[in-house]
């Protein structure tokens, strides 16, 4: 009788032995070779089984816990319980360049715990859509003016008034921050504008509302309100809880002696806006980097608690926003054909017969500039890379290594391991006329900017009519699409330097489902001092002192004894 013995490859404790009974001696060469590599194949087969249901059984539990945080995330587009008395109400009117708008944020008490932040959000009305208004024109243009500017803005304030319950009036902090607009008019308007608002407002309205809640805002603080509101959203300030969370180790600022700490990474911003344009993102602590560029701050209630303490560039370029890139561009033709046609006694934009060729506006538009009671009329030829090309010297750029616009100083990006997102023209150009907001891929970028600049306007028009573009997009929209297109892809690649293969940026509207503003950033940053606001009225009384002075973790007090909260 034929007897094989398999042991070759496998331990010594898996020795075995089969004995093919009845075969024919003939056969047991060939039905050994059989049996030991179907033995073979059937553990390779076990192995390669167990392993692949192993991972997709903990990869689904990693899948499906993601997703239970994506859904935590998304549950507040319910509309918000006003008749809860435990939830809290912060206002914040963002009065930018074109228009101002104002947003009602709410929040549940806080849990007591100082490692966690306030758990804000957009308050939501009874049809579940987020509370804000905007209106029109910017505040700045009540420079000469600024006796009006109390009634300009009532009808926001009027707004927050409707949906914030009564009760809760005297205790919801209202803040008036102004941006680039403001910041381009002299101080002695800009003081008279908050001026009038602080006179006013507190007569009609029953808001906590003092000196330092309106303002005129920094780019910088603006970049880094951005910048947290992102990163909030995306819960990168939250405790890590999976081991395929992408972490760092950070140094923390002020603690040489202590070890780092591993967190979760955040993500960086970019927001171009009418007037400015910003860049912000977390650096290391061994990163040298100019004060003026540089904002380290304490996102916690506890002062002695480092697990929130940022250390984060920020720049900010005014004149650099779409708008304003638009009219310097302008101003530039304007100038350099007049000067051309007085040199070389040519007529060139004089006539609508004989227009300037902007490179920059769709193909057979036609526009004007007018200046000093002069018109230069246009004609668009829709050449994106010609308008690439004539607009790269607004970027100021120097020959000096690791810097951007206007020759500011950039610290490095690790392009591999970066996230950045994108809000306000970046999404605009990217989605309003293209429809690929989203992830951001150059090439299909550059190609869809080129097919729009190259099309006719009169077919644009009609595509208009039909609808074909997103909902807010108007005919401003349209007829400068082509050049901010440019500009963006311009100001990302050759400003910031990212390179043209960099597929880590998201531009966006929203993030899961929640319209992400700087603003959010503000009131998260201007309550941080404000988390356990057990006591309604106590916290009405020391609420300035606790804006800028640190909180003391409360606790139930015995006795029903009050404790205060502003330590």
């Amino acid at each position: 009788m034929g007897r094989i013995g398999i042991s070759c490859l496998f331990p010594a404790s898996w020795h075995f032995s089969i004995s093919p009974v009845g075969c024919p001696r003939i056969l047991n060469t060939n039905l050994r070779q059989i049996i030991v590599i179907s033995v073979l194949a059937a553990a390779v087969s076990l192995l390669y089984f167990s392993v692949v249901i192993i991972r997709n059984k903990y990869g689904r539990l990693s899948r499906d816990k993601k997703f239970q945080r994506y859904l935590a995330r998304v549950t507040d587009i319910e509309a918000t319980d006003t008749n809860n008395p435990n939830v809290n109400y912060g206002i914040v009117v963002d009065c930018g360049s074109s228009g101002s708008r104002v947003f009602v944020y709410c929040w549940p008490r806080h849990n007591g715990n100082p490692h966690d932040l306030l758990d804000i959000r957009q308050m939501r009305d009874k049809n579940r859509k987020p509370v804000v208004m905007k209106i029109k024109p910017g505040i700045s243009e009540f420079a000469t003016s600024p006796e009006k500017v109390s009634d300009y803005i009532s009808p926001l304030l009027n707004f927050a008034a409707e949906h914030v319950p009564r009760a809760k009036h005297k205790e919801t902090p209202l803040y008036i921050l102004c941006t680039a607009g403001m910041r381009i008019l002299p101080e002695s308007q800009q003081k008279a504008i908050l001026e009038d608002l602080l006179t006013d407002i507190p007569v009609h309205f029953d808001f906590l509302f003092s000196d330092s809640h309106a303002e005129v805002i920094s780019g910088k603080q603006e970049g880094v309100y951005a910048w947290i509101g992102i990163n909030f959203v995306l819960g990168r300030f939250e405790h890590i809880e999976d081991d395929d969370e992408a972490v760092v180790e950070v140094n923390i600022p002020g603690s040489e002696s202590s070890e780092a700490i591993v967190r979760k990474r955040t993500a960086g911003i970019l927001d171009m806006g009418g007037v400015s344009t910003q860049i912000a993102y977390e650096v290391p602590k061994t990163e040298e980097v100019a004060k003026n560029l540089l904002a380290e701050f304490n996102l916690g209630c506890d002062v002695h608690q480092t697990e929130h303490v940022y250390r984060v560039y920020v720049a900010t370029f005014l004149g650099f926003g779409g708008n304003a890139a638009r009219q310097r561009y302008e101003d530039r033709i304007f100038a350099n054909t007049v000067q051309k046609n007085r040199l070389l006694g040519k007529q060139t934009g004089l006539t609508p017969d004989a227009p300037y060729l902007d490179p920059c506006l769709p193909l057979d538009i036609k526009d004007e500039i007018q200046q000093n009671g002069q018109t230069i009329y246009l004609r668009g030829t829709g050449d994106f890379d010609l308008c690439r090309e004539t607009i790269q010297p607004f970027m100021n750029k120097t020959n000096e290594t690791q810097t951007s616009l206007n020759g500011v100083y950039q610290p490095p990006i690790h392009f591999q391991n970066s996230e950045f997102y994108g809000f306000s023209e970046f999404y605009y150009c990217t989605e309003d006329v293209l429809r690929m907001g989203g992830d951001y891929i150059a090439a299909k970028f550059t190609k869809a900017a080129k097919d729009y600049c190259a099309t006719k306007w009169s077919i644009l028009r009609e595509r208009f009519d039909r609808g074909l573009y997103a909902s807010h997009a108007d005919l401003h929209r349209l007829k400068y699409q082509c050049f901010k297109s440019a500009w963006m892809f311009e100001v990302f690649h050759r400003g910031f330097s990212f390179p043209v293969n960099y597929k880590n940026l998201k531009t966006a509207l929203q993030v899961y489902d929640k319209e992400v503003q700087w603003t959010l950033g503000a009131i998260l940053y201007r309550t941080r001092f404000l988390p356990l606001r057990e006591i309604g009225m106590l916290m009405v009384l020391c609420s300035e002192g606790c804006l800028k002075l640190h909180c003391a973790i409360w606790q139930p007090p015995p006795h029903g004894a009050t404790k205060h909260l502003c330590a």
